[in-house]
């Protein structure tokens, strides 16, 4: 079993930046990763409509659908959403990442160890909810 890890971002670049941090396992005790990489809102929410996510990572600064816009819209509308990390370009949008109801904030550049931490901490909490 692998742990499915969607990533939102209209740039190439962020989504592989993203996988490269992650790399393939976050913590040993976790299932490995499994990267499903995502450019428009759209293809998001309907993949999230199908189930099967474990983790949602966006991009902020993407256009034309933020990430933090769309963050807001999964936590509103999709029944025990998965947990969703937002990746801001600037601090001062954290206040917008608490109103998107992201379960996690990290800053770009994206600094790896902080990405893999936390998303661990985000995949454990999912897998002992799912197991439990």
């Amino acid at each position: 079993m692998s742990l499915k890890v969607m990533v939102f971002s209209d740039d190439a670049s962020i989504r592989s930046q993203v996988r490269a941090a992650l790399g393939t396992s976050v913590a040993r005790e976790l299932p490995g990763l499994e990267f499903l990489e995502v450019a428009t809102k759209p293809v998001v929410m309907r993949t999230l409509d199908a189930g099967g996510v474990d983790l949602v990572i966006l991009d902020g600064e993407a256009h034309p659908a933020g990430g933090l816009g769309i963050c807001r819209q999964i936590k509103d509308e999709i029944f025990k959403a998965p947990p969703v990390i937002v990746l801001i370009g600037r601090p001062a949008d954290g206040w917008l990442a608490t109103w998107s109801h992201a379960d996690g904030v990290v800053p770009q550049p994206i600094d790896p160890v902080v990405l893999a931490e936390t998303a661990a901490a985000l995949l454990r909490q999912r897998v002992s909810v799912t197991s439990a």
